[in-house]
């Protein structure tokens, strides 16, 4: 994702725009995600609950910091994706695993905008996130 991309300045434009406008707007946005490998793209990485197929692999950038890779085969929900990583991407696993994601989402009200389908899989897509984020940061409290 472009460093000038923030979740503050993805809000402001969304709220400018209606219906197939903010589509675009989330399909532009999952057109920006780091290419995830295929060989990443495996059962181990696969989000359950998603109707589409959504893959999400956590690494750690050299600072300890979470730099998630993550794909669908569905442009929306790949835009839902970058969406949900704006909001954790690159931060400490402390952080991520106490980070408000819904909160941090909620402006864009996308069970309203989208069809129950294509939300349903989000909680599961967060609490993934939270998942490795806790367990990483227990990891490095041992260590």
């Amino acid at each position: 994702m472009g460093g000038m991309t923030t979740l503050q300045t993805i809000q402001d434009d969304y709220e400018l725009l209606e219906g197939d406008e903010r589509y675009r707007l989330l399909i532009d946005l999952g057109r920006e995600l780091e290419p995830m490998p295929d060989a990443l793209k495996t059962d181990a990485t696969l989000v359950r609950g998603c109707s589409a197929s959504v893959w999400v692999y956590p690494t750690r950038l050299d600072n300890g910091a979470l730099h998630f890779l993550a794909d669908s085969n569905a442009a929306i929900t790949k835009g839902i994706i970058a969406l949900v990583l704006l909001t954790v991407q690159d931060r400490m696993p402390a952080e991520v695993a106490t980070f408000d994601i819904e909160q941090a989402l909620a402006p864009f009200d996308l069970k309203r905008q989208l069809s129950s389908n294509r939300t349903q899989g989000l909680p599961n897509m967060i609490a993934l996130i939270r998942e490795t984020a806790t367990r990483l940061q227990a990891e490095d409290a041992a260590s």
